[in-house]
């Protein structure tokens, strides 16, 4: 089953910070979850922006534990392959306990990740967190900034 692998290659990508690495693990119409925004994410470009900066404002990033099988996407509902990605990190000098789900795409034998869910706890990492992103989003030109 490819999906262990492709989890093991994305684990590894955010662990060594190797965007370019990502890049050939995403869809082109990727959609990324986020615990700070409503609408997700939509696109390659987008959510490479996004690792980018999550790459940059995350302290002591590690993965601690992971789980595979199946789950519902969000999207259409479909069953597809996928991954629970379990992590601690630091953002602005709080302490964040999260999850990464990945749901896999495996059309042609080669299993990418079509869609990202990230779950955190607690509501004081999430707030820090959805500042954080905001800032570095802001500041690489993904987002314009917030109006007063």
């Amino acid at each position: 089953m490819t999906v262990p692998s492709t989890a093991d290659r994305f684990r590894h990508a955010v662990e060594t910070r190797d965007l370019s690495a990502l890049d050939e693990l995403f869809t082109d119409d990727i959609r990324l979850y986020s615990p700070v925004k409503f609408r997700p994410f939509e696109g390659k470009p987008m959510v490479l922006g996004l690792f980018g900066v999550l790459l940059r404002i995350f302290e002591d990033f590690r993965y601690v534990g992971d789980h595979t099988g199946t789950a519902q996407t969000s999207i259409d509902g479909t069953e597809a392959p996928s991954a629970v990605l379990l992590f601690r990190t630091t953002v602005a000098g709080k302490q964040i306990h999260g999850i990464d789900l990945l749901h896999f795409d495996e059309e042609e034998g080669d299993a990418r990740i079509k869609e990202f869910t990230v779950m955190v706890r607690p509501q004081s990492a999430v707030h820090a967190l959805g500042e954080a992103v905001l800032a570095g989003l802001v500041a690489d030109g993904l987002v314009p900034p917030p109006t007063p």
